[in-house]
């Protein structure tokens, strides 16, 4: 499964999102089934980014995201983000 956090992040916070993101996806990386993770800025609109990550399942995201040193790294990245669905199943895997 995936998961897509989209953030509304302004021009002048481009760089300490980038630094926090690489936190983040540094304590996501220690937990078990993570597989990877990316940010991306729009091409569109320079203030909106996406934070892609893959697990090995829904289960393993819902942990990660409990654990404290998560919590600790995701915050400064998470006051960003739009209130949106965000965890998806590829086409195939339990539809």
């Amino acid at each position: 499964m995936f998961a897509v956090t989209r953030l509304r992040v302004p021009g002048s916070g481009a760089g300490d999102l980038a630094s926090a993101v690489g936190e983040l996806l540094a304590a996501l990386s220690a937990r078990p089934g993570f597989v990877d993770g990316e940010l991306g800025r729009s091409t569109e609109d320079g203030e909106l980014w996406a934070l892609l990550t893959r697990w090995d399942g829904v289960g393993s995201y819902r942990r990660a995201l409990s654990a404290a040193e998560v919590k600790i790294a995701g915050a400064p990245v998470w006051l960003h983000a739009l209130d949106e669905p965000g965890v998806y199943v590829p086409t195939g895997e339990g539809t």
